[in-house]
């Protein structure tokens, strides 16, 4: 914990002097906002429109994908697709075909990223093939639930290691986990608002952290192998289950480990050369994740036997303890990098999903402008960052987002639907990337199956509140987005003048 804030701080330190530096030679040179009104920010002699910058390379690109697939899943739990396949054999299958799956989602995405080139994920492209109920029904609940759940889940889990060293033999009090994870949401919420270079720099390291331990543990897995230790992975389809559900359940386990796979389309609008690096970040980072997933998978049978797999908390622990000793404590610091850097790249493209929902007119105004000294969209980010503290006071948020995450694999079958619909109702649009038509189709029949398998495997009353939850967006669309009561713009008309000069934020140039 101490090293990650020191870390942060020396780059907060570094970026306000550079910041100060500059607004000094801009004051020298007579180039000052005098009207923000203007919609500009003048520095020095470039001239920047009030509009999202695009400060995102191939590099950054890539480890933001990496960065937030890999989070504290592969080191803690990948006994869910182990217990669900029941043989280790079924289990890496379905750790690779997971991986398959999600490359061919990417390369859908890709075609919709190059073709319609807005953030914000899913949300422009429902809002492009099936006009806006689609689209906010998705922004709905995404915004209020999934994307600060989620936050707020790895958040929880980084407080939970950073904490643990303090407390030898024992779990670490509620209030300290809850009390750290909300300082990690206040110190990335304020790293993603004051700079996207910033927050790339960031999410850079953290990458590369995560990148470091995931090798250590493939590297110790491949000595092990050429050892002869080999026992755990013969004969390793015996005992297999291969029912509907049981299959159905590891992938979905398995899916959820790769969550992260389409990040790079909610930033579109600040990616350099979106039509070249967004399908080459995917092309790249996906593959690299999926083979890091199935070797460490390996590496984990080496030293465990399927039923040590299952018995243990936290499985990357286990394989420190044993192989690494007496270094085994870089395993848990580690994983505490890759949660924050995860966090990070989850703030980062939330807030671009608030952004873009604020201004199509699907959220509260504010939240769709910018700073006009940060260029970051600075209120979506604080707000996304305040759900996220919310969601932290409840005792298990776990139960909360393991209900809403299936609605998940709905939402990406429903925006590869899109994308065969605008074959046939968009073909003016350019297309610089062109997935063959059987991709999408694979994408969506799969993306349903994972939606029903595990209504169909084990049915639960939780499902039919999620659903009814997603469905209530109708009842706040009609009201506050169709009818846009005047009652309405008179409240919000004042709140929005006074946090717009507290925060110093306008809208872009294409909202006036």
């Amino acid at each position: 914990m101490l090293s990650v804030c020191a870390v942060l701080i020396i780059f907060l330190l570094l970026k306000m002097r550079e910041d100060k530096t500059r607004n000094r030679k801009g004051t020298k040179n007579g180039n000052v906002i005098k009207n923000p009104e203007t919609h500009s920010h003048q520095s020095g002699d470039e001239v920047k429109a009030t509009a999202l910058q695009k400060d995102v390379g191939l590099i950054s690109g890539i480890c933001l994908i990496v960065g937030t697939m890999i989070g504290s899943g592969i080191f803690i739990s990948p006994k869910s697709v182990l217990l669900n396949t029941g043989a280790v054999g079924p289990c890496l299958c379905v750790w690779a075909a997971s991986g398959v799956l999600a490359t061919l989602g990417a390369l859908c995405y890709a075609e919709l990223g190059t073709m319609i080139t807005k953030s914000g994920g899913e949300y422009p492209y429902l809002m492009e093939a099936f006009g806006p109920i689609p689209a906010f029904l998705y922004s709905w609940t995404s915004v209020v639930v999934l994307k600060p759940s989620s936050f707020a889940i790895i958040s929880l889990s980084f407080a939970e290691y950073s904490a643990a060293p303090f407390y030898p033999g024992c779990s670490p009090p509620t209030i300290i986990i809850k009390c750290l994870a909300a300082a990690s949401i206040l110190l990335i919420v304020t790293v993603n608002s004051i700079s996207v270079k910033l927050a790339s720099y960031v999410q850079n390291f953290f990458t590369g952290a995560k990148l470091i331990i995931i090798f250590v543990i493939i590297g110790a897995g491949i000595v092990l192998l050429a050892q002869g230790n080999t026992q755990h992975l013969s004969n390793a389809f015996e005992e297999s289950k291969t029912s509907f559900g049981a299959i159905g359940l590891a992938f979905y386990n398995g899916l959820w480990a790769y969550d992260g796979w389409n990040q790079l389309n909610f930033i579109t609008e600040e990616l350099k050369n979106p039509c070249r690096n967004l399908p080459l970040a995917i092309i790249i980072g996906i593959p690299l994740v999926t083979v890091c997933y199935i070797l460490v998978n390996i590496a984990y049978f080496t030293v465990m036997s399927p039923t040590e797999l299952l018995q243990s908390q936290a499985v990357a622990v286990t394989f420190g303890d044993r192989v690494l000793y007496p270094v085994s404590w870089i395993v848990p610091l580690f994983v505490v990098f890759s949660t924050f850097g995860a966090a990070n790249g989850t703030c980062f493209t939330a807030g671009r999903l608030i952004y873009v929902a604020g201004r199509e007119g699907h959220m509260i105004k504010i939240l769709s402008y910018i700073s006009v000294r940060r260029f970051t969209p600075s209120p979506a980010i604080i707000f996304n960052g305040i759900l996220s503290i919310i969601y932290i006071i409840p005792a298990d948020i776990n139960t909360l987002i393991n209900y809403f995450s299936f609605a998940g694999w709905g939402f990406y079958g429903v925006t590869v639907l899109a994308l065969i619909v605008m074959r046939f109702t968009r073909k003016d649009l350019e297309r610089p990337v062109k997935v063959p038509i059987f991709i999408p189709v694979i994408v969506v029949v799969l993306s349903f199956y994972l939606l029903l398998a595990p209504i169909i495997d084990k049915p639960e009353w939780e499902y039919l509140y999620c659903t009814a939850f997603i469905l209530s967006g109708l009842v706040v669309y009609l009201l506050f987005v169709h009818l846009e009561f005047s009652w309405t713009r008179k409240v919000m008309g004042p709140i929005t003048m006074h946090l717009q000069m507290l925060m110093e934020v306008v809208p872009t140039e294409e909202q006036q």
